[in-house]
């Protein structure tokens, strides 16, 4: 599948790059901790019996390998139907189709038969359920997302989110084996994943828009509806704050039932979870639209709620398993995680002052 249409040959980086490995990483991140949360609740249900810790293992294999293909095949289609306009943006512009070293019908194939090993493999190896979510992100994806709203509607990354939003309910139709049928995907048994479903959901905007504020230009000039520029910086971190607040609140619903893992670990995590809901709406409440900007061309404070966010959803799920094996190992955790966060941060703040 080498058939570069451009001087360069394609390297297995471009082909490997099509697949968006940077958001695959985090995507992955809470499909296999909805996987181990799954086993770790029946665990603690149990008695603290009975973990079948190899199980788990396969289990997470298997989900890993069907994800990375399935949400890589997604993203190839994502850059095979916008090679008309990455070329136009700084951020796509390096993409191997917008460079034309891998030509759309080479990349469709790519696309394909990834998309479809994907599926296969999570149905014959997981099962249906999980490989119904799978399907299902792909399509929303390239259909209601990429050809439809992101070049028609302002709410295009909103809605667009429920795909992204799918990876918990695949880890954990997969943790639960043959206990889900697909006569009705929606029964996963549990309220547990629709509530990481609709974290991701939440979550997406006000990640998304913290780089769109200081990247509208480039979505103004390839016509591509994003808040920023069609209603203002301002409308948009107001809905920003919405949708954090919104965050906080779903951080306060009880994640965890008490029945089934005792009240210190439920009660511990909703007290992180709360937490972390409010260390992500400070830098969102920070973000300054009028700052200068830097070097780069971003706008600092638009740049750092951008990166603490793909924190706090990854320690969103991360607090969540370590809470289920144990409360203590967890707050040391965290204490670590904040400290060496606001240690970077000084350092930050005391390069920039010199």
């Amino acid at each position: 599948m080498g058939d570069g249409v451009g001087t360069t040959k394609a390297t297995f980086s471009d082909w490997f790059n099509l697949m968006k490995p940077g958001v695959l990483a985090l995507l992955q991140i809470t499909a296999l901790c909805a996987i181990l949360i799954h086993d770790l609740i029946e665990w603690n249900h149990d008695g603290r019996k009975n973990f079948e810790f190899i199980d788990t293992l396969k289990t997470m294999g298997v989900v890993f390998v069907g994800g990375w293909l399935t949400a890589g095949g997604a993203h190839t289609f994502n850059n095979v139907l916008d090679r008309d306009i990455d070329p136009g943006m700084e951020r796509t512009a390096k993409r191997a189709i917008a460079r034309g070293v891998i030509s759309p019908t080479s990349g469709f194939i790519w696309g394909v038969l990834i998309s479809l090993s994907g599926v296969i493999w999570l149905a014959q190896l997981a099962n249906e359920v999980a490989a119904f979510w799978a399907a299902f992100s792909i399509l929303f994806y390239v259909f209601i997302y990429t050809l439809w709203l992101k070049r028609r509607s302002v709410q295009n990354i909103v809605i667009g989110g429920i795909a992204g939003a799918t990876p918990p309910l695949v880890g954990w139709a997969a943790a639960m084996g043959g206990a889900v049928s697909i006569s009705n995907p929606f029964a996963l048994g549990s309220v547990l994943p629709w509530l990481m479903f609709i974290l991701i959901f939440l979550w997406t905007p006000p990640h998304f828009w913290a780089l769109a504020l200081y990247r509208s230009d480039q979505y103004k000039k390839m016509n591509i509806p994003m808040m920023p520029w069609v209603k203002g910086p301002q409308r948009t971190l107001v809905e920003m704050r919405v949708y954090a607040l919104l965050l906080i609140g779903i951080s306060a619903m009880p994640w965890l039932d008490v029945n089934q893992v005792g009240e210190l670990p439920a009660y511990v995590y909703t007290l992180i979870a709360l937490v972390l809901g409010i260390w992500y709406n400070q830098s969102v409440i920070n973000i300054d639209i009028h700052e200068p900007k830097d070097p780069d061309g971003r706008i600092p404070s638009a740049a750092r709620s951008f990166f603490i966010s793909l924190s706090y959803l990854a320690l969103m799920f991360v607090s969540m398993v370590l809470v289920l094996l144990s409360v203590e190992l967890t707050v040391l955790a965290l204490c670590l995680v904040m400290i060496r966060i606001i240690s970077k941060k000084k350092e930050t703040n005391s390069t920039i002052k010199t």
